[in-house]
């Protein structure tokens, strides 16, 4: 993958967990780096943890694959978990506001599809 100045983030799915389509109920994801917990593992999307380049904030836009959902609210510890843990819950509700602090929001409009091998990036523009 090639970084490009717009691109806050950039990271690939390496597996997913048997349980996390079920948070497909509660439109959310949960992204974590290969040293997820056990506990949480089978929820979880694992990626690849990478270095953050700048802030994340809202009307930057989270990327699955070429699927472009603009972010409505990024709760205060989500920089600092993304960047150390590869840990991020993504709810697709549209919520303007982070009701929790390792939560980034996006907009809501349909739940996204997401393989091993699935490219993710956070960007500043569509």
């Amino acid at each position: 993958m090639e970084i490009d100045k717009n691109v806050t983030y950039q990271t690939v799915v390496r597996e997913i967990g048997n349980e996390a389509l079920d948070f497909s109920e509660i439109k959310m994801v949960i992204f974590f780096g290969e040293e997820a917990p056990d506990a949480l593992r089978p929820s979880c999307y694992i990626i690849d943890v990478n270095q953050i380049h700048g802030e994340i904030k809202p009307d930057m836009f989270l990327v699955i694959d070429n699927a472009y959902y603009r972010i409505t609210a990024v709760g205060n510890e989500v920089e600092r978990n993304l960047q150390n843990l590869g840990h991020v819950a993504v709810s697709f509700t549209g919520d303007k506001t982070a009701g929790l602090a390792g939560s980034m929001y996006v907009e809501d409009k349909g739940y996204p599809v997401i393989k091993v091998g699935s490219e993710v990036s956070i960007q500043s523009r569509e």
